[in-house]
């Protein structure tokens, strides 16, 4: 049995006429009619009801029909995908990004690659590094931008750029009176932190060393906010102060009153970003061509790897 015995057989359920349904196929009559008597004789039923003037559908062979219909369906579906994928840059690519990275590069990303792959469907996802990973390592997605090495054994990592971190403050705050911050400085008790899972969040904790007894919420402080812009909203109203990435620099709140922005003393406080992908991924050369256009576009005020 092969797919043009189930081509054969379908022509001939529809047509109703074996001369119709050989012509419709391309073959000759008695080659048609053969195999279609080989393929009964294989599945040890009558799928047709022949006589000199008619043929009719057996009550079995109507179900057998609408089981080839569906075996071509997914044959053809396994076609579509295999061509899609004999391009890397064509087709489908879904990537996942954590929410302290995807608002600040989706928009810089998508516009890029809407010019140099021209015929890739991209789809972003956005959600915790840990639930990313897990959903990369299934197969639910195809890469991940993130700002942690992989933690799966299965994974692998192409570095894409050291990102600074930069001191948020209130305009009036003491600190902001300075070019530079020495986080040491930072009382724990003012620092703002995004919520549990974020890994910016214990980025953070760790630039200005805190611990368990030394974090925020244990000394009568806000509480834990969900997102980046929550929480700038509160150091523009003077009630705290935050570390963001450098990337943030360029969205809408650094122009807002209230709001000042001071490079980090040391120079050490950071993170690197890293596009992450599963180890022998068969669309390695869009993995590659990722990375260079992500490196091509970052601002200054980070530091690709790959430029």
């Amino acid at each position: 049995m092969n797919t043009r015995d189930l081509e054969y057989l379908i022509a001939v359920a529809e047509e109703l006429h074996f001369r119709r349904a050989a012509e419709r196929c391309h073959a000759s009559q008695p080659a048609l009619s053969g195999q279609l008597r080989k393929l009964e004789d294989h599945l040890g039923v009558k799928i047709f009801e022949r006589t000199r003037r008619q043929v009719r559908l057996t009550e079995t062979g109507g179900r057998i029909v609408e089981q080839a219909r569906e075996i071509l369906r997914h044959v053809d579906e396994m076609e579509k995908i295999a061509s899609a994928n004999r391009d890397p840059f064509a087709g489908s690519c879904i990537i996942g990004m954590p929410p302290t990275i995807g608002p600040f590069l989706t928009r810089l990303l998508l516009p890029s690659m809407k010019r140099y792959l021209p015929d890739l469907r991209p789809e972003l996802v956005e959600d915790f590094t840990d639930h990313l990973e897990t959903q990369l390592v299934a197969g639910g997605l195809d890469v991940a931008i993130l700002a942690t090495s992989p933690t799966h054994a299965t994974l692998s990592e192409i570095v894409l750029y050291d990102e600074p971190f930069w001191v948020a403050l209130p305009n009036n705050h003491k600190l902001a009176q300075d070019d530079a911050v020495d986080v040491e400085q930072i009382d724990p008790s003012e620092l703002l932190l995004l919520a549990d899972g974020h890994c910016l969040r214990d980025q953070v904790s760790k630039v200005c060393n805190l611990t368990a007894a030394g974090a925020p919420e244990d000394r009568g402080a806000k509480t834990q906010k969900t997102s980046l812009s929550t929480i700038l909203s509160l150091v523009g109203s003077g009630n705290g102060i935050t570390l963001v990435p450098a990337m943030s620099l360029s969205d809408a709140w650094v122009t807002d009153a209230g709001i000042s922005f001071r490079r980090e003393k040391s120079g050490t406080a950071g993170r690197t970003v890293r596009l992450t992908y599963r180890k022998g991924y068969h669309r390695m050369a869009l993995v590659e061509k990722l990375a260079d256009i992500v490196a091509a576009i970052v601002p200054n005020t980070v530091h690709p790897v790959r430029r």
